[in-house]
């Protein structure tokens, strides 16, 4: 048994290190699907039965795959599209590890300090953002705002709630859908970097914005 636990265990190592120059999406399923086959294969083991662990990997596998699908192929253009709205700006367009596309804007671009009002530099990056979105309508938008240290919680907080309420009224504006739409201000509680520099606390200063597609309906009994 204990050869098989370590054949699972090879599966996964293996695929996951064989993932180099695969698509988001391809990424997504080969990791699933090794993960899955791995533990399939250790299920089948402890079973006792070689055919057992065969039966386990392969189930595994495709329960696996399903998995890593989470991340689709809307995410993944949207992702790219994103990418090339925003190239040389600052803003980075990330996959996080629960699937979802983030969008990190950073102060320079998005808000004066102690201000709401969206900056004219940071309206062009939106008015892409909201035509992807408007092209995607099953996913789902979280912004988060966030401020540095500097002034007090009676003030920074309100301060980021506004910053998210401003970039969704600005995607409302421009045919999102409200009801898509989630907004949160964490003021000054989760800065990046220490609040100790100039140059630290506008990296602290930003708005993310969240994609999440949401899980497949499960099929009814």
């Amino acid at each position: 048994m204990r050869n098989k636990i370590i054949a699972g265990s090879v599966l996964v190592a293996f695929t996951l290190g064989g993932c180099a120059g695969m698509t988001e999406t391809q990424k997504g399923t080969a990791k699933g699907a090794a993960i899955g086959a791995g533990a399939g294969a250790v299920v089948g083991a402890i079973a006792g039965k070689t055919k057992g662990a065969v039966i386990g990997a392969a189930v595994g596998g495709v329960a696996g795959g399903v998995a890593g699908n989470v991340w689709s192929k809307r995410q993944e253009e949207q992702k790219k599209q994103m990418e090339e709205a925003t190239a040389g700006t600052g803003v980075a367009v990330t996959q996080t590890p629960d699937n979802r596309l983030k969008l990190d804007i950073p102060s320079d671009i998005s808000f004066e300090v102690g201000h709401a009002d969206i900056s004219p530099n940071f309206r062009s990056i939106l008015d892409t953002f909201a035509k992807s979105l408007v092209a995607n309508p099953n996913s789902n938008v979280t912004i988060i705002g966030h401020t540095d240290s500097t002034g007090s919680d009676a003030i920074n907080n309100p301060l980021s709630m506004s910053r998210a309420a401003s970039v969704r009224d600005y995607l409302t504006s421009r045919g999102v859908t409200l009801n898509r739409i989630v907004i949160d201000g964490r003021g000054s509680r989760e800065p990046l970097v220490a609040n100790d520099t100039v140059a630290n606390k506008a990296k602290n200063r930003r708005v993310e914005i969240f994609v999440a597609e949401p899980a497949p309906a499960s099929p009814a009994n």
